[in-house]
């Protein structure tokens, strides 16, 4: 059996934004449950130089969004990131998904080993179409979700493994 590369990216991005959605929707539960401001656990950091976690579920989505917008050759997508609770961020989820939902699935699917060059920082990099979902995208979407899971629960959040593999 043969998958496309919109398969992938919608299975994997679907999942991935499904479980961004409910860890912010049980951390806000939780920072209420606690009598918490939003604000503790959206500037949380595990160690003082990266970034808080507001910042992880907003990289995911711009990774997502922005990197298979490019992949199908549609207009890249601006978000603000002026988000300040739960509730915008998980309204900026829902966008980002339905980004991904309103593209062209032939334009992602064309030649998977055809080049891309794409920014990265202040640098270009090239790599296959396929590589630049299965080694680019994906990655840095699972990795900002986990971070966000990771962050989550060293606030106390009672989060699971099955919060992270199950999405929705």
């Amino acid at each position: 059996m043969t998958y496309t590369l919109s398969q992938i990216a919608h299975a994997a991005t679907g999942q991935m934004f499904g479980a961004l959605t409910n860890m912010l929707k049980k951390a806000a539960d939780h920072a209420a449950e606690k009598g918490v401001d939003e604000s503790v656990y959206l500037n949380w950091r595990l160690v003082p130089d990266m970034l808080p976690m507001i910042r992880q579920p907003q990289i995911a989505c711009d990774i997502a969004a922005r990197g298979l917008s490019r992949l199908a050759g549609a207009d890249i997508p601006s978000f603000t990131d002026d988000e300040k609770s739960f509730a915008e961020l998980i309204e900026r989820v829902g966008k980002a998904h339905a980004v991904i939902q309103g593209l062209d699935t032939d334009a992602l699917d064309a030649d998977p080993s055809a080049d891309i060059t794409f920014p990265v920082g202040k640098e270009n990099m090239t790599l296959s179409r396929h590589a630049y979902v299965q080694n680019m995208i994906l990655p840095n979407v699972y990795f900002h979700t986990t971070t966000a899971y990771g962050i989550l629960r060293s606030c106390g959040v009672p989060l699971g493994k099955m919060d992270f593999l199950r999405g929705a």
